[in-house]
């Protein structure tokens, strides 16, 4: 099981978390996502995971991934 993590600094309220977790386990193989609104975290867990196809999908909710 492969795990990634992103900050998204753009997480603020419960329909922020709502959009993510929707757009991210559409992506192949995701089979959790948690959207930490404290951390502005959002960590994703499955096998495979495709990190580029995770970032398009976040950035399809609307939130950009920080550097």
């Amino acid at each position: 099981m492969s795990t990634l993590t992103f900050s998204v600094p753009g997480v603020s309220c419960a329909h922020c978390q709502a959009a993510i977790k929707s757009e991210v386990s559409t992506v192949a193989g995701v089979e959790s996502v948690d959207v930490d609104l404290d951390a502005k975290v959002v960590t994703v867990t499955g096998e495979p995971l495709d990190e580029q196809a995770v970032l398009a999908a976040i950035d399809e909710a609307g939130y950009e991934v920080a550097a």
